[in-house]
């Protein structure tokens, strides 16, 4: 797991947007090979959504043939409501750019069959080849997309009863009126995130630091279900200096010493996208050079000591 550190939230934010950016331009996705991507309707994703609407406008990216998968959904509550996770990303982000409607995925909370609505969305990402990115946020108490709190590690895209913290936190998008707030929703589960090729998650806020320690530094928890991502091969959280709070000073160093190594000893452009090494040689070429002129400071030094010293 990575965990890349940034100053506060914007910082966060440019960081994902460019990362997206990056990833769906080096996938060069094609209507034969979509890049397909999970979204989620967290309040932190507003910013990332705002700076790919911006690449978008300056022909930076394009999402024509990216196909989206929206991770949850209220229970009973219509697409078209305000406070629906489909508006929410709809307004920041889909509205704002060339996604194609047919590609945009949602589970809906209105359907007959809740039961049948949930195993078709699960086969549908199935149908497209599975996800190949997810971008994700948390609450403060770890919960991914809907998955609260004791959610099975195993789980896959069902209907949950929402915890009292998290109808708390989301009675602001219902006019702080609890009561308004949905009990239920339709989530993609653990395993079906888990299924995803690359996940990349969002946390920022000190409200958020206790969560941010469950993952990095403790054990895979179904009480801390953020923490699951650890089993993950190719997964990246980005955080601010606040949501560090919580974690110990060295695992903070040791994230930024490997970031300062990566840059200044291996150099960036030897190093993938996603954070492995792409070419030994280069680096080896790197460190050859670094230490000829090396060689080289010492040389002169010693020559300029030599000419000014006295007989």
């Amino acid at each position: 797991m990575r965990l890349v550190i940034r100053e506060d939230e914007d910082n966060v934010a440019y960081y994902a947007a460019n990362y997206l950016r990056k990833r769906i331009i080096e996938f060069n996705p094609t209507p034969q090979k979509p890049f397909v991507i999970g979204l989620t309707d967290d309040s932190t994703a507003i910013k990332i959504y705002k700076i790919l609407v911006s690449f978008h406008k300056i022909g930076e990216i394009s999402f024509q043939n990216v196909i989206a998968f929206l991770t949850d959904e209220y229970v009973g509550l219509s697409i078209d409501h305000p406070a629906s996770n489909y508006s929410f990303v709809n307004e920041n982000l889909f509205k704002h750019v060339d996604f194609k409607q047919e590609n945009i995925n949602f589970i809906d909370g209105n359907a007959n069959d809740l039961d049948k609505e949930c195993k078709r969305y699960e086969q549908k990402i199935n149908q497209v080849g599975g996800i190949e990115l997810l971008l994700g946020g948390i609450g403060p108490d770890g919960h991914i997309a809907f998955n609260e709190p004791g959610s099975s590690i195993m789980s896959r895209t069902r209907m949950k009863t929402l915890a009292y913290e998290t109808v708390l936190v989301n009675a602001k998008f219902f006019e702080n009126d609890i009561k308004k707030v949905p009990k239920l929703a339709l989530t993609i589960g653990i395993q079906t995130i888990m299924d995803s090729r690359e996940i990349v998650m969002i946390i920022t806020g000190a409200h958020k630091a206790l969560a941010l320690s469950k993952c990095v530094e403790g054990g895979v928890n179904h009480m801390w279900l953020v923490s699951s991502i650890q089993l993950h091969p190719s997964a990246m959280v980005i955080c601010d200096e606040d949501a560090t709070l919580e974690l110990y000073v060295k695992t903070v160093r040791y994230f930024k010493s490997i970031e300062k190594v990566q840059e200044q000893l291996i150099g960036s452009d030897n190093i993938g996208l996603k954070g492995s090494i792409s070419s030994l040689s280069k680096i080896n070429d790197r460190c050859d050079h670094k230490k000829n002129s090396a060689h080289s400071d010492r040389a002169r030094h010693r020559s300029s000591m030599s000419e000014t010293r006295p007989f």
